[in-house]
């Protein structure tokens, strides 16, 4: 079986007292939004809940590039970038039902845009100015926040910019500072509304989680 093949999982769902097997996605989801939104952070969870391979996108172009975004952007510029992450998204679009999280202008360049619609289910991950600027703040891997421009400023900026595009998706949640499975749960629910039917998914990931030498607690 391929590593990116969707996996049917016998679960009776609570309130499912028929016993009916619970479905699958359809179609591939593809969380989009700002960074420090939580698309990396809630997707693997969202996958790992699924049964489902989880692909972050920025780090299938890092791969295909062979260098970081970050120094991809410093070399070759932010068009460069663009058209590359076009490409490598059109590829990962190819492989069977998977969790994909989109870089944060990914959904925001029309053509890549044109290419998710129809063939994905796009969740925007809604995040207010204060929870980006506090978890951007926690990485410095960010090539839009470091061009000499205050990040708060340059995150208000984008939510003016990007919001009204990221709307175009075919879901909306809002992520706010919870607990991460919190978020899942969330983001199933609405991916269930739309669907009109229940998922199969599997318990909860325990909320602390190994990083290297220490646990943390994860929040998206």
């Amino acid at each position: 079986m391929s590593p990116f093949t969707a996996i049917r999982r016998p679960v009776t769902a609570p309130g499912n007292p028929d016993g009916v097997e619970p479905a699958v996605l359809p179609q591939t989801v593809v969380l989009v939004g700002l960074m420090g939104a939580g698309k990396t952070a809630i997707g693997k969870r969202l996958a790992a809940r699924l049964g489902l391979p989880f692909v972050d996108a920025d780090v299938e172009i890092e791969a295909a590039a062979g260098c970081t975004i970050e120094e991809y952007f410093l070399i070759h510029g932010e068009a460069a970038f663009r058209d590359g992450e076009r490409r490598v998204i059109g590829r990962l679009l190819e492989r069977p039902v998977q969790i994909l999280a989109a870089g944060g202008g990914a959904f925001v360049d029309p053509i890549t845009r044109a290419l998710m619609r129809g063939r994905v289910i796009s969740v925007w991950l809604r995040a207010e100015l204060e929870v980006l600027v506090a978890r951007t703040a926690r990485r410095n891997n960010r090539p839009l926040l470091k061009q000499g421009e205050a990040p708060r400023d340059v995150l208000d900026r984008l939510i003016t910019l990007r919001n009204p595009i990221y709307a175009e998706a075919d879901l909306t949640v809002d992520s706010v500072d919870c607990p991460l499975e919190e978020m899942v749960d969330r983001v199933l629910a609405a991916l269930e509304r739309h669907l009109g039917r229940t998922l199969a998914t599997t318990a909860p990931l325990p909320e602390t989680v190994e990083d290297g030498s220490k646990s943390m607690r994860v929040r998206p």
